[in-house]
């Protein structure tokens, strides 16, 4: 039991690390040229084709993102987008997005 623990701090302060390692100026002027349009400016899209990207997870993102840049997540839009992201740049933006309002009861 201890070492699960241990285990579980040990993940949460990475998540936390990395998180607080993020430049979220960057990432909000980043998000605002190349997110916005369609995500909405907070990540809270207003049109049900796009996700709401707000509030979910940094690592989630983050690994979505890489997904799309690497071909192996496909949709032509986001695959244009993430091949032109740098692994800051996803690191910026996850942990941008995770920490904005995901609005969970929004309603289309």
């Amino acid at each position: 039991m201890k070492s699960v623990i241990a285990a579980t701090s040990l993940l949460l302060l990475a998540i936390s690390s990395s998180l607080q390692a993020a430049d979220l100026k960057a990432a909000e002027a980043l998000a605002g040229e190349q997110c916005a349009a369609c995500h909405g400016p907070t990540g809270v899209s207003q049109n049900p084709e796009w996700p709401i990207i707000a509030g979910q997870h940094a690592d989630y993102l983050a690994r979505t993102l890489r997904q799309y840049r690497s071909g192996e997540r496909e949709d032509p839009l986001m695959q244009g987008i993430a091949a032109g992201l740098s692994d800051e740049d996803i690191r910026n933006l996850s942990a941008w997005y995770a920490r904005q309002d995901g609005l969970k009861t929004k309603q289309y």
